[in-house]
């Protein structure tokens, strides 16, 4: 049953770590090496890359080449700008890239940022596409799932009922486009305001072979930059504010 409610604008009365007014996730999709491709025996070329268009009945070495530079190139400078900045990332990894690119994996845990939906074992989840409507339930079955975040619906975790049992939600959000500094900082500068009152999150979307071009991430520096000079940031792990807002927050 949908909730179209939710809190209604009286958001529990919690504080982020260090008094902070908006818990700040960075995301950084690994979706490299899972793309469709007729190459690697798929039904179908990928349709979306830089542009939207699809071959078909051959292999389609531009889309490849794009996907190629988000691994190759995009995933180390924003590893390196995130370090800079003290920014931990959560790597929401499609289980077929981190095969393709096991040292991504590998130089992530060394990092220590979370790998969600696929680690040893994962804590999160997030579905590329659509959820279906038995994700929550099998994730609730499974036992080991702290949180999951496929819903776009609220500025804040909360909690809903599967299987009768209470499972967190962390929402998130898609950022990007050519727009992607102004687009992230006017979101944070509102939710910063709004967080003096409740608590807020804002979740920061990335994909390496778009934010990571040389010619596009100065836009992530320019917004790591603002919030850090804004101050009243939490930069966490998405593990670490559900298991901040489970402790704080518990379900009822």
């Amino acid at each position: 049953m949908r909730d179209l409610k939710g809190y209604a604008n009286h958001y529990p009365d919690v504080r982020w770590p260090g008094d902070a007014r908006v818990a700040v996730s960075v995301v950084l999709n690994i979706e490299e090496g899972a793309e469709l491709l007729l190459s690697a025996g798929d039904e179908r070329n990928e349709a979306i890359h830089e542009a939207i268009h699809q071959v078909e009945g051959a292999s389609d070495l531009c889309l490849e080449s794009h996907f190629e530079y988000g691994v190759r190139v995009g995933y180390w400078r924003i590893c390196e700008l995130a370090d800079h900045y003290g920014v931990p990332l959560t790597l929401n990894a499609c289980a077929r890239a981190l095969e393709a690119t096991s040292w991504v994996g590998e130089d992530a845990a060394q990092r220590g940022y979370e790998i969600q939906c696929h680690g040893k074992p994962p804590v999160g989840w997030h579905t590329k596409s659509s959820a279906s409507v038995n994700t929550r339930r099998l994730l609730v079955e499974h036992g080991g799932f702290l949180y999951d975040s496929d819903a776009y619906n609220d500025d804040a975790p909360y909690y809903v009922q599967v299987a009768r049992t209470p499972h967190l939600v962390l929402p998130y959000a898609f950022v990007r486009g050519s727009d992607f500094a102004g687009y992230v900082i006017d979101a944070f500068d509102w939710l910063w305001e709004e967080g003096a009152r409740q608590p807020k999150m804002l979740s920061i979307g990335l994909h390496t072979r778009i934010i990571g071009r040389a010619a596009r991430v100065g836009g992530l520096a320019q917004v790591l930059q603002h919030l850090q000079a804004k101050g009243g940031v939490w930069f966490a792990r998405r593990e670490d504010i559900a298991r901040y807002w489970l402790k704080e927050v518990p379900p009822r």
